[in-house]
């Protein structure tokens, strides 16, 4: 059972040693797995604008909506993480990555 607490030790430390690049990746899959979601919903709200000024805006909104998504929730996920203890962090970070896993098979 140490030897179980002290490879949960160990794999914690370390990812709190790289929480702000766990925490982009996880934003980054998130971005993949909902960003075709998000471009359909701006695509029915752009629906009826002239294609000239439509594709633009399209783009301008998606860069701007990935850009913001990875700038702003980056952080508050860090902060969100980093409230787990050396015991838990490894342990939540294995299930946030086989739930988006999941997600992943079925789409």
């Amino acid at each position: 059972m140490d030897l179980v607490l002290d490879l949960l030790a160990t794999v914690s430390r370390w990812s709190r040693g790289n929480l702000s690049e766990i925490a982009l990746a996880l934003v980054g899959c998130l971005l993949v797995l909902f960003g075709a979601d998000f471009k359909g919903w701006v695509e029915q709200r752009l629906g009826n604008i002239a294609g000239a000024l439509r594709v633009p805006m399209m783009a301008l909104l998606c860069v701007i909506g990935s850009g913001a998504a990875l700038i702003y929730a980056t952080p508050l996920i860090v902060k969100g993480l980093s409230q787990f203890n050396n015991y838990s962090l490894a342990p939540v970070l294995l299930v946030v990555l086989v739930l988006i896993g999941v997600v992943a098979d079925r789409r």
